[in-house]
């Protein structure tokens, strides 16, 4: 059985978890990879790390699947961060949301993406092509 929320060492499996996802009660589901990319303000990227107090970031990975089932009724949910080396095109997260209808299913997964970024001890830090490396600032989100 795969777990709901997961901080992972290895490559995520997005078609695994949105197997997992599989409910008679879903008439939508949301499969969201956020992917390591090639730039970041216009510097050229050539790959990414993450790091994570993993205890932490699990217990509140779960408190936004929970969050999230109530708030937009999912019938599943699930969210796995990978940490490490992420290699470019690779994904870094995956979010599966399951719900009756496509509207709670999209809107479901952006809210915790950006719940992610405001909530769970996770630090990106990306190589530059040129040389060197940077930790990503956190994003002030918009309501």
């Amino acid at each position: 059985m795969i777990p709901s929320v997961a901080v992972l060492e290895v490559p995520l499996d997005a078609a695994a978890l949105r197997g997992e996802a599989r409910d008679p009660g879903a008439g939508a589901v949301v499969v969201f990879e956020g992917c390591a990319r090639d730039h970041h303000e216009g510097r050229a990227v050539s790959g990414l790390a993450y790091e994570a107090f993993v205890p932490m970031a699990l217990a509140e990975l779960e408190k936004l699947r929970a969050e999230a089932v109530g708030r937009f009724a999912l019938v599943r949910c699930l969210i796995h961060h990978r940490i490490g080396a992420v290699p470019l095109t690779e994904a870094a997260v995956v979010v599966v949301t399951a719900s009756p209808h496509r509207r709670e299913a999209f809107e479901a997964a952006m809210w915790i993406m950006d719940r992610i970024k405001e909530r769970v001890p996770v630090w990106k830090r990306e190589r530059f092509a040129e040389g060197g490396t940077g930790w990503v600032e956190g994003q002030k989100l918009v309501p």
